[in-house]
């Protein structure tokens, strides 16, 4: 007797949100006339089938569900162009890091301001700080004020989330960008002409 063999699970390609796969009894079914109705399920399903479309779920959790009679290709395709729109609003928010010595001087001071800017305007968060070697650390405090100075000089463009912290061999703060102050509602009016009197 041969023993069992281990045969991987077959994947479910089955749609249960499609045809035949709709497990509905009955479901409200949209037309691409307009007209809705709620109706046994196998009644919406020849229907559409009449018309040459799917019926496909789109809103399982409604009492009844509702399902509507289209093309699945082109519902498919719709949906994913939907999804890709949607991603590409999304920001995601990340820190760049701005690294600093005891020493540094003005030229690249200005050039990591610029930079920093730069990331905040993009609606990223700074994390900047300065590094020390060796007998550095003994003058950490030259690293917090150059950190100080780097938040006064970006205080249009961010804001800072705490007071410059050592830890190990780092002095570091961080900066969010500063949200866009929302526009007024309603622009003032220009002053009215005053209207002159019509001679009597």
């Amino acid at each position: 007797m041969f023993p069992p063999r281990n045969f991987p699970p077959r994947r479910q390609n089955r749609r249960e949100n499609v045809n035949e796969s709709i497990r509905a009894r009955e479901v409200r079914a949209v037309f691409p006339d307009g007209t809705n109705e709620v109706m046994p399920t196998s009644a919406a399903l020849r229907k559409a089938q009449e018309m040459g479309l799917d019926l496909v779920l789109i809103a399982p959790t409604q009492v009844p569900p509702v399902a509507r009679a289209v093309d699945f290709g082109h519902y498919q395709y719709e949906q994913k162009k939907k999804q890709q729109a949607a991603k590409k609003k999304q920001h995601v928010v990340q820190v760049k890091e701005i690294k600093f010595r005891p020493n540094t001087d003005d030229h690249d001071y200005d050039f990591k301001k610029t930079n920093a800017i730069r990331f905040l305007q993009e609606g990223n968060r700074v994390k900047a700080y300065v590094q020390f070697r060796g007998r550095e650390i003994a003058h950490a405090d030259l690293g917090k004020k150059l950190l100080m100075r780097f938040a006064e000089d970006l205080v249009s463009h961010g804001t800072v989330e705490g007071v410059p912290r050592l830890e190990g061999r780092n002095a570091h703060i961080l900066i969010s960008p500063v949200k866009a102050s929302a526009k007024p509602a309603s622009a003032e009016k220009p002053p009215s002409a005053e209207k002159t009197p019509k001679p009597q």
